[in-house]
Order: C-alpha cells, then structure tokens, then sequence
C-alpha cells in the first residue's frame, strides 16, 4: 500500500441511528448520528419505520459528514458499512447505498461487523491508551450481551452470551414497568443516584459456563412490583428512586459475575468494552473498584462512542483495508451475522 492519505467513509445502519463518518488515516474527522424519535412513542424500534427514516436521512446524513470533514467525495479511498447483525431493512438500505456510491466511485467497499467495531472502536487513532491482545470484549446494548475472546483484530471467539434479553433490554423492559419512558437506560442510571440500591433484592440467574440470562430477573421484578401495589397502590411513585437503584444493581451484579469468572478462566485480565449500555454511571463506578480489586485493566469507549456510530465502522474499513480485506459488490446484510 502507497503512502497516500487513506480515507474512509463509514455508515452504520443496523438499527434506528443512521450515521456517517469520515476517516483519515485512522482519525476521525467528523461523525455524524441522527436519531429516530419516533420510536419513542411506541416504546421500542419499529423496524418498518425504521427502513424508511434511513432512506430519507442517509443522503443528508453523508453529505453532513462529508462538509463537517472537509473531505470531498472524490478523496474518499473506499466505504465500509454495516452488514450486520441488526434490522433487515435498516441494513438493506445502508449496504445497498454504500455499494452504489462505490460503484460510482470506483472506490472498494468493505463490510463490517456491527459488533466487531464496538470493540475495535478503541483502535481509532487518538491519544488514548489502546488495549492489548488478547483481551476478554464484552458487548452491552440493548440487543447484545457478549463475552467474546480477542485474539487480534479479527481472530475473535464468543465464549458466552445472552441466553434471553439483553441487558440493555433488561433495562428498558423494568423501566417500563415503573413508567419510564424508551429508552429507560440512561433514566434509571439517573434516579439511582438518589436511591438505596440495597433496598430491594432481586434473584441472580444461575447459568452456567459463559452464558447469561436477564428474562428471570425481569419476571421477579413484575411479580415483586405486582405484589407491592396490590399492598399499596402508590408504591412505585414512593419509592422510585430506591426501585431504580435496587433493579440496577441486580443487573449490573450478574454481568461482573459473569465477567470475572470468563477473565479467571481465560487468564485475561484486559477487559473491553462496547455497547450503550457501557455509558452506565454506576457501572464505571463498579469497574473502577472491581478493576482495583482484580487487577484488571479495563477499557471504556468515549461516551460518543457507546451508542451506535459510523467512526466505528470506519475504524473497522481502514483496519481491514490495510490489511487488503475487500468486499464483493454482491455482499448481502446479514440480520444474525456472527463471528
């Protein structure tokens, strides 16, 4: 490979977040998200609207990246995208874009593994410690929970996962319950604060080897809510914040469990990690004392990475680039697509 400037254009659509990035040797020069609030009102993504909200956005969304950048379509050395795993209609739109503008720009594309690049999204160039391998990867969204073996970039093997819901599912099925609104993550995170996470115990799932589980939690959560109005029918609204706090530490306990016991049985003390559910407050608190107490040396994206983003598929089309990696323009999504 020549010495000239390699650059990048990164799209990510597996889900409701349509994004572009632009990358220069490495570097993000501009990463641009848009939103889809109307799932909001539905309380979850709705895949149909979810396609059509990418077809009007992608357009607007590169050309955004493009200027933020000041890079010109025609400096743009190839375009990695997402194939999957993720919504079918959400990845036919961003692979089929990416394909065309590359065949009009006579540029290669290369397809990405949506949860390879949130853990690769540590290696964009920056002045942040990298991990070294091996290294135990961890995915936390609100689809995914992986544990995954890091051998090199892409010498990867899942050594356990969700078995049922994800945590981040977890997360947003408990906070409706209590009325939160969708996301309820991030609101949860916040109510904790003020609440007494040991008020309330909740059951921790006994799964063995590498696996987890989250749907027996969520059930003795609405038994326990079911059983507490009937007594009073004011009970969430009283207390709230301690029901946060009490609900999040359950699903945060289960998720280290499993963590340290994957990190002792694979001899890794580097832990990484990627997914939304990553930007959780309480969770670096844990993992700043578990980290203490482990000796493990754990790795948190920034928090604009933690959601889903093109800079970290982008990172992922220049790592394989380098390294002569390719797609076929007959590459096809893949919703399940695995390691």
């Amino acid at each position: 490979m020549s010495n000239k400037d390699l650059y990048i254009l990164g799209i990510e659509s597996s889900c409701d977040d349509t994004s572009a990035s632009i990358l220069k040797n490495g570097k993000v020069l501009s990463n641009v998200i848009v939103n889809q609030n109307i799932h909001k009102k539905y309380g979850g993504v709705v895949p149909e609207l979810a396609s059509r909200a990418h077809l009007s956005n992608i357009i607007p969304v590169v050309d955004s990246a493009l200027k933020e950048s000041k890079v010109s379509i025609k400096e743009i050395s190839a375009i990695a995208f997402t194939r999957g795993p993720g919504l079918m209609g959400s990845l036919i739109i961003g692979t089929e874009f990416a394909k065309g503008l590359g065949l009009s720009l006579n540029v290669p594309v290369i397809d990405v593994n949506h949860m390879q690049a949130h853990l690769l999204v540590h290696f964009i160039k920056n002045d942040l410690k990298k991990p070294s391998f091996p290294f135990l990867g961890v995915t936390i969204s609100g689809g995914h929970t992986q544990f995954i073996y890091v051998e090199d970039y892409f010498k990867m093997k899942i050594l356990g996962q969700t078995l049922d819901d994800a945590i981040g599912e977890a997360f947003d099925k408990c906070g409706k319950k209590i009325g939160l609104g969708y996301p309820a993550g991030p609101e949860i995170d916040k109510l904790s604060k003020s609440g007494n996470e040991l008020k309330y115990k909740f059951p921790l799932p006994k799964v063995k080897g590498g696996d987890i589980s989250y749907s027996g939690t969520k059930t003795a959560f609405i038994n326990f809510l079911h059983k507490e109005k009937t007594k009073n029918q004011n009970f969430i609204d009283e207390n709230l914040n301690d029901i946060c706090a009490s609900i999040q530490k359950n699903l945060i306990d289960n998720l280290l469990s499993k963590i340290e016991i994957l990190s002792i049985k694979n001899n890794l003390n580097t832990i990484v990690f990627g997914g939304g559910v990553s930007a959780n407050s309480y969770l670096k608190n844990r993992l700043d004392k578990a980290s203490k107490l482990n000796n493990w040396k754990v790795f948190i994206p920034e928090l604009q990475y933690t959601t889903d983003n093109a800079a970290m598929i982008g990172i992922v089309g220049h790592l394989k680039y380098k390294d002569s990696v390719k797609s076929s323009l007959n590459s096809t999504p893949s919703p399940r697509l695995t390691f």
